[in-house]
């Protein structure tokens, strides 16, 4: 299960909202690099993801990342097995 603290929430939320400022249907995917999750912008789920919804958005996952997850300096995303 994956699982966001406060600040993870907010730093996808302000992503989220960047985004739809440009594509209005913006989805957000996160790709996992090391113990980072990378936030990228996708028109859908990939093959084997799976949809979490954090607060009033849904994020796209590669099945399987579990953990919870926290934003650092600079809204770096890391995800931390529980």
């Amino acid at each position: 299960m994956l699982t966001f603290t406060d600040r993870a929430a907010e730093a996808l939320i302000l992503f989220h909202h960047a985004a739809a400022r440009w594509d209005p249907n913006a989805k957000l995917r996160l790709e996992p690099d090391g113990s980072e999750l990378k936030p990228l912008l996708a028109e859908g789920p990939a093959d084997g993801d799976v949809a979490v919804v954090v607060r009033d958005i849904t994020v796209f996952v590669p099945a399987g990342v579990d953990g919870t997850v926290d934003a650092g300096d600079h809204n770096i995303l890391s995800v931390v097995a529980t």
